[in-house]
């Protein structure tokens, strides 16, 4: 496993070359070329697979990479993260720092199996309503495959210690604090089990956590629903979304300041950390 000051520089270097704009249709080249540094840092820990689904006439992409557990038998635990952005913004919290941890989980599961099998899933498109999640878990269901979990890497990386610096949907800001400088987990009721053991992961980092059981797939509340989980939720497999908790506390979202100098690299290299620590006890 590589040492927290190892896991920071990692995290950055990742960062130097996903941090750019990289909407398909109106940045090309750079989507272009952030689909290829992940195709190439996957594929330094096994085969990397190419799930190709079909948007406006053109071919996108969801890249794959498969990592043995102790328990072939166990259904995959799938962890996801969008790599695209939304036009005008570099994307450094959204989803920049969903995509580097994605990576760094590579590198180190790749290194020590985890108890389950891992998926572990770049996706496109999330900036035009989920699709790239959404075919997935639709061909999912389709083959009757089943997860043992979902977990959903969205945006990671900014933390700020100002009181009153974070929001809330109606009624949960008296449940939860008012300063923006933990990481959330938002899950379907049956995974509370599993946000209990990532909650330990976090604690272990030193990194404070909060997590939110939701019912009904999250319509009562519909920010739990805007990321790569949500299509899961839809079709019935249990999910969790990992969040800084987005336009609720980065004044920087879908903005171009989305930049690297406004994350907290500490706060994202114990997020990453503390996700290691949890995903070896699911």
């Amino acid at each position: 496993m590589a040492a927290p000051t190892d896991l920071h520089r990692s995290l950055n270097r990742h960062l130097e070359q996903v941090v750019r704009e990289r909407d398909p249709y109106l940045a090309s080249a750079g989507h272009f070329f952030v689909q290829q540094y992940i195709q190439q840092q996957l594929a330094q820990w096994g085969e990397v697979d190419a799930y190709i689904f079909d948007y406006r006439g053109r071919p996108h992409t969801n890249w794959v990479l498969n990592l043995p557990g102790q328990d072939p038998n166990r259904p995959p635990i799938l962890i996801g993260a969008h790599y695209d952005a939304v036009p005008g913004t570099p994307g450094a919290d959204d989803n920049a720092s969903g995509v580097v941890v994605l990576l760094e989980l590579a590198r180190a599961f790749a290194a020590e199996v985890p108890r389950s099998p891992l998926r572990l899933m770049a996706f496109d498109l999330e900036e035009y309503g989920l699709l790239g999640s959404r075919h997935y878990a639709e061909w999912l269901r389709q083959q009757n495959q089943a997860l043992r979990l979902m977990i959903s890497l969205e945006m990671l990386g900014y933390c700020c210690q100002q009181p009153n610096s974070q929001n809330y949907p109606p009624g949960l800001q008296y449940l939860y604090p008012n300063r923006g400088n933990y990481i959330a987990q938002v899950g379907s009721w049956p995974t509370i089990p599993d946000m209990v053991r990532l909650w330990r992961g976090f604690r272990k980092a030193g990194v404070r956590s909060q997590w939110l059981p939701v019912v009904q797939q999250g319509r009562p509340v519909p920010a739990t629903r805007l990321s790569d989980h949500a299509p899961f939720w839809d079709l019935g497999y249990p999910a969790i979304m990992v969040t800084d908790t987005a336009f609720m506390r980065n004044p920087h979202y879908h903005q171009p300041t989305d930049t690297v100098a406004t994350l907290d690299l500490s706060f994202l290299t114990r997020v990453c950390q503390g996700l290691i620590n949890g995903i070896k006890a699911l």
